[in-house]
């Protein structure tokens, strides 16, 4: 395998770009650098914006206002075939009478490049399709054919690789496989990948960084770990993963924590973990970071947050983990996910409940914010917030 794509650091950028149809406003105002080598997601529901910026790096759509640079190269009005870009989209795209080598070497032959048989060999090699370059599309997978695809947008060694939900044909066991391998051969080649999906798990699993996108702007980006652990927003929160809203108050500090009334009794949360100023918050807790204890059983290690007075309302099995809705006094159901560890049995429909939590794992959002925001995106439907 030869060694990384030099590029020379050619960071993606996009400086105020804006994108109009009609009065519909698809991107708005929207900056951003992508560093060279990154492997990037721009994640968010159908109409967010994702496609559409992904297009216009692709030069496929025209910004209304803005600019885009590839390194110091502005390429805002270059055409698709003049710019360091190649595409992979959703649909592979193969040409059906070719081979499979002929179909990674076509743009090589359109160049007039030369040692195209190395190239290409070389490129079948890191999508593991070394023995099949002779056989036709028909022949292969679903997998097989889109790891062709990869290998023919990544032969040329564009300086910015776009990849538009190429996974999204897939059963879900081969796209998971296929996560693992296109992050092994984003890193082997070092090229700049730019990732648009809808799908949370896909964004997490393989970007280095993520940019949430929402409304035609970007809501948060960053990593996928502090996107997760410490939402921005009531959007993030509920699109990325799944969140526990709860109406709070803070009420006093006790050292480095705040501390909160919810619905008469006390919980805490570090104070750094607020991301608003205001003192009525919506206090969030993902489903895995909680645990269920019965009325008398011991919750030694279990954390010191605790609301008590829960009713299971359904259990549902899943297999890694069980996942119970609670309902609590004042109303809103909760979602704990409980590993399944084989300790314990199923908690069924109608056991009392209590629910708890390490301090640390709760953070907090404004609570003037939509707390189903980013949650009916997707056909959820809203939970009650308490």
């Amino acid at each position: 395998m030869a060694a990384p794509a030099e590029t020379g650091g050619r960071d993606l950028r996009l400086e105020r770009v804006t994108k109009r149809f009609g009065t519909f406003v698809a991107v708005d105002d929207l900056s951003l650098t992508i560093p060279s080598g990154s492997f990037f997601a721009l994640l968010g529901p159908s109409g967010c914006g994702k496609t559409t910026t992904l297009r216009m790096v692709a030069g496929l759509e025209e910004p209304t206002a803005g600019t885009i640079l590839i390194g110091d190269d502005d390429v805002t009005n270059a055409k698709p075939y003049k710019r360091p870009v190649n595409t992979v989209f959703q649909s592979y795209a193969l040409f059906p009478h070719l081979d499979i080598f002929e179909n990674v070497a076509f743009g090589l032959r359109r160049r007039g490049g030369k040692q195209i048989k190395a190239q290409v060999d070389e490129a079948l090699e890191l999508v593991e399709l070394g023995g099949m370059a002779r056989r036709k599309p028909a022949q292969l997978s679903g997998g097989q054919q889109q790891r062709v695809a990869l290998a023919r947008a990544i032969v040329n060694r564009p300086a910015v690789l776009l990849l538009d939900e190429p996974l999204g044909a897939l059963d879900l066991k081969l796209r998971r496989q296929m996560q693992i391998e296109l992050k092994r051969i984003q890193t082997e080649v070092g090229l700049t990948f730019v990732h648009v999906t809808h799908d949370q798990e896909e964004a997490m699993t393989m970007a280095d960084t993520i940019a949430v996108m929402n409304g035609g702007h970007v809501e948060q980006m960053g990593g996928p770990a502090d996107l997760y652990e410490s939402p921005q927003t009531t959007f993030v929160a509920n699109f990325l993963g799944q969140s526990n809203l709860i109406r709070a108050a803070v009420s006093g500090k006790s050292g480095d924590d705040l501390v909160l009334e919810v619905h008469g009794q006390k919980v805490a949360m570090p104070a750094a973990r607020r991301a608003s100023g205001t003192d009525d918050l919506l206090i969030g807790v993902r489903p895995e970071k909680i645990q269920l204890a019965q009325p008398g059983e011991s919750t030694e290690g279990f954390g010191s947050n605790a609301l008590p007075g829960g009713v299971v309302t359904d259990a549902s099995f899943t297999g890694v983990s069980t996942q119970y809705l609670v309902r609590m006094p004042w109303g809103q159901e909760l979602m704990v996910f409980a590993q399944n560890l084989g300790a314990a049995g199923l908690l069924r429909p109608g056991s009392k409940v209590d629910l708890h939590w390490d301090p640390a794992h709760t953070f907090a959002l404004d609570g003037s914010l939509d707390a189903n925001a980013g949650v009916a995106h997707e056909g959820a439907t809203p939970v009650p917030v308490g």
